[in-house]
């Protein structure tokens, strides 16, 4: 019984691909995403450092270890 299940499964996936790939063809304009990655070097690359620079600040907020290290019992 699941060999069954799974043959239909994989049947049913596979039926489902060429479809897939026929309507994903027949569209000639490009995407915001692919319009972007066609433009070569990354203008954004600033405010990537500065997410990145803020992201790493958030670390700064965690909260001590409750812990004193004599122990491996949480308190």
């Amino acid at each position: 019984m699941r060999i069954r299940w799974t043959a239909l499964m994989v049947a049913a996936a596979l039926a489902s691909a060429p479809a897939a790939l026929a309507a994903a063809q027949t569209d000639t304009h490009d995407t915001e995403t692919q319009a972007r990655n066609h433009g070569g070097a990354d203008p954004d690359l600033l405010w990537n450092i500065l997410g990145a620079f803020g992201l790493i600040g958030l670390l700064g907020l965690q909260r001590p270890h409750d812990n004193d290290g004599y122990t491996d019992d949480p308190i």
